[in-house]
């Protein structure tokens, strides 16, 4: 270290040699010395650091801490929760019990595949039992005989037997092809065809719809505090963050709740990993109830009930633990229930 000083005392007085001392001579020799370290830092490494004094010449600025490792978190911003099932073996079958809600929680890409794939098979499956009713009556090899009465007029192949099934299907009307009552086999796969397009299109409209009408957006104009602060408000130590609607639509009977996450050992010696606590954020006021037409505080009072009555401020910056807000309420343009939740990790003491 002494050889390093005794090198940047040397490069900058010959560097400043020259220098006529006018008015301008100390930020003339404050640019020397910051060219000589950048030599320095070149030739040594990155050991050596600017250091300027204030302007009051109080002493020397403290250089800029470091960054903290990114942590992963378990609900991100955008409040998706990180958790990826695992180990569930047969267990599997169970999303298949409840199909619905299985289909409206899947991917865009996969609603629109499914639903694609399911219309494209029920017309083909529906076209070809057609067709196969003219096959066994021989009605294709008969089509243009004037005194047989086929099952279905003017079908005699099977791009002519599916048109017949859009034509009954969409329910636009008979023209060039049409059924005849000289058949009652037809008669019965007419029924099970309505009955059978009723059923698909409940499910598939159903579920497509479900989805479009999901808030999923909502959150995407509902702001939080990128942190949490703690500071004095009325005499006690609080834990504050805010929250704010971008939209004029309000949010009904909107209501916060806050959840710590936090490892911790029982004293049996159990290991819980994601231990979840309660944050009183005005259960007993009414204070969790928003009203939510401009930006809201939400306050957290750290007593003696508070998770954070026992942590200092440098437990707070190093112990590993995530807060998160659920902010419950009903979309008034939609009249459906919204539930949005993101992670806090960083919180910063004020005091």
């Amino acid at each position: 270290i002494g050889h390093n000083i005794r090198t940047l005392a040397a490069t900058t007085t010959e560097s400043c040699t020259e220098i006529d001392f006018t008015l301008n001579t100390s930020d003339y020799f404050s640019r020397c010395c910051h060219r000589s370290m950048s030599a320095l830092r070149k030739k040594f490494g990155d050991d050596y650091q600017v250091v300027t004094t204030s302007s009051s010449g109080s002493g020397f600025n403290q250089p800029a801490p470091e960054k903290k490792k990114k942590r992963q978190r378990f609900v991100d911003k955008n409040g998706r929760c990180n958790v990826q099932h695992g180990n569930l073996g047969g267990e599997t079958s169970r999303y298949l019990s409840d199909l619905f809600t299985t289909l409206v929680d899947l991917k865009w890409r996969w609603n629109l595949f499914i639903f694609i794939l399911t219309y494209t098979v029920a017309w083909l499956f529906m076209a070809f039992m057609w067709w196969i009713i003219a096959y066994i009556r021989g009605d294709l090899h008969r089509a243009h005989d004037d005194k047989y009465t086929p099952c279905v007029a003017n079908v005699y192949n099977f791009p002519s037997a599916f048109l017949f099934f859009i034509e009954t299907e969409a329910t636009i009307g008979y023209g060039y092809r049409y059924i005849t009552d000289k058949c009652p086999e037809g008669i019965i796969l007419f029924l099970f065809q309505s009955i059978l397009g009723s059923i698909v299109d409940a499910f598939l409209i159903g579920c497509m719809f479900i989805k479009m009408s999901q808030p999923k957006k909502r959150a995407e104009t509902l702001m939080f505090s990128e942190h949490a602060a703690i500071s004095m408000r009325d005499g006690k130590l609080t834990l504050m963050f805010r929250v704010g609607n971008l939209r004029n639509s309000h949010m009904v009977s909107a209501q916060i709740r806050c959840k710590l996450l936090k490892s911790r050992q029982t004293p049996e010696g159990e290991f819980l990993p994601l231990d979840q606590l309660e944050l009183d954020v005005g259960f007993s006021t009414g204070a969790d109830q928003l009203f939510l037409v401009s930006p809201l505080t939400i306050c957290h009072v750290i007593d003696t009930k508070s998770p954070f009555y026992e942590l200092s401020q440098r437990s707070m910056q190093t112990d590993q633990f995530e807060i998160v807000v659920i902010l419950e309420g009903i979309v008034e343009t939609t009249v459906l229930v919204k539930t949005i939740g993101l992670g806090l990790l960083h919180v910063y003491a004020l005091v």
